[in-house]
């Protein structure tokens, strides 16, 4: 059945979403419509676990699976060996097919925990099946759809153009491959993390070049703080979805301060009214860590259930009761990019480089918030961080 309750649609088309194409208001007309539509989540599987990040579209295609539509989660098996271009500014390590099935195994069991597959479930499809068999002459004839106007305007190779760096042929080409799924697998929708817009307009632009159809666009937030700060793997501070509920849960207490509120929308299932009052209560200057420890709680139990949600919970608290983080803290500036060895020598927090690499070789440096050991000497400052050196010694690194 199809559920055209107006306030269940209102909340999928508002809550975490970024951007809606080409409007809000042709969505909803389709979903109040009780057509059943067909919508998809495409993912490259260039690493062997999913995250956080991934969470907050798969969330939203749930959400859509809930109102009785037909969702598809797509493994881009082929895409992932062309390489992605987004945000990158250079070109991604050439993946090979062995190394992108390895990465894929895990997928669908942890997309489980959103979306119900089997029989009139959601479908995992893999983009290899339509991809690999183009011919070139099919190739030639699916690029005349695009313009090199088109594509050259992004933002990344922009970027790559004003550095003097170059650009592949191959990452010229993704957009036009990624956008070709739509139309193969003819769907209403597709759903991405804002990062991915400008493919996903692409197999809009595709969709009614050949198949004269409208197709919509969601584009979910971003998990970031207020400064632009994001959760990934740069910061170092990315939930991986095959995590234990503790190192989840210490991830989260790592997360700065302005990650709460939109961690709540996006990875939670805290009403909106709950989370205005949560708003509130840190604008009356609540504690931010009593807040931020509900928070990681409550993404814990979505992954993990209550039970191991509330065992994680009492575990960091006990952690921190035998001798955690002191009442005060020895402060050092770093700035972002700096060279975590260079900074504790400055900061007379160890002697030397030799020791640092010695102590970061026996696993004695961690965040101290996650429990996370830095065992890179070569490790870079990319955000805030409280540090554990050695046994006793504790340190709260801020960038400049």
């Amino acid at each position: 059945m199809i559920n055209t309750d107006s306030r269940k649609i209102e909340e999928f088309l508002t809550r975490g979403v970024e951007n809606i194409y080409p409007n809000k208001e042709f969505v909803k007309k389709q979903l109040l419509s009780g057509k059943r539509l067909k919508m998809y989540l495409g993912i490259d599987p260039t690493g062997p676990t999913l995250h956080m990040g991934h969470a907050v579209p798969l969330k939203k295609l749930r959400d859509f699976q809930g109102l009785g539509h037909e969702v598809i989660l797509l493994i881009g098996d082929f895409t992932a060996m062309i390489g992605d271009p987004t945000d990158k500014s250079a070109a991604r390590k050439k993946l090979s097919r062995s190394e992108v099935l390895a990465n894929s195994k895990l997928y669908k069991k942890q997309a489980k925990t959103f979306l119900k597959f089997g029989f009139g479930g959601a479908k995992l499809k893999y983009n290899s099946k339509w991809l690999s068999k183009l011919s070139f002459s099919e190739l030639l004839e699916l690029a005349s759809n695009l313009t090199y106007a088109q594509t050259i305007k992004r933002s990344m190779f922009q970027e790559r153009i004003a550095n003097e760096k170059d650009i592949y042929l191959n990452e010229f080409m993704y957009p036009m491959m990624q956008g070709y799924d739509s139309v193969v697998m003819d769907v209403d929708g597709e759903i991405g993390g804002n990062d991915q817009t400008f493919n996903m307009l692409v197999g809009r632009d595709l969709m009614k070049k050949l198949k004269n159809k409208e197709k919509f666009v969601i584009s979910t937030k971003l998990l970031a703080d207020n400064s632009g700060i994001k959760m990934g793997k740069t910061e170092g501070n990315m939930v991986a979805l095959n995590d234990s509920p503790e190192e989840m849960y210490g991830k989260v207490m790592s997360w700065t301060d302005g990650m709460i509120l939109p961690a709540l929308e996006l990875c939670t299932d805290v009403s909106t009214e709950d989370i205005a009052k949560l708003k509130k209560d840190l604008d009356s200057g609540a504690n931010p860590r009593d807040i931020k420890a509900g928070l990681a709680k409550e993404i814990v139990k979505v992954y993990y259930g209550k039970e191991k949600a509330e065992r994680a919970d009492k575990n960091f608290i006990e952690t921190f009761k035998k001798g955690g983080l002191p009442e005060s803290l020895e402060e050092i500036k770093s700035e972002k990019g700096g060279f975590l060895s260079e900074t504790l020598v400055g900061g007379k927090i160890v002697d030397s480089k030799s020791e640092f690499r010695r102590l970061a070789t026996e696993g004695a440096v961690s965040d101290a918030v996650s429990g996370e050991k830095i065992t890179d000497p070569n490790y870079k400052i990319e955000r805030n961080i409280t540090l554990k050196v050695g046994k006793k010694r504790f340190v709260k690194i801020i960038l400049n």
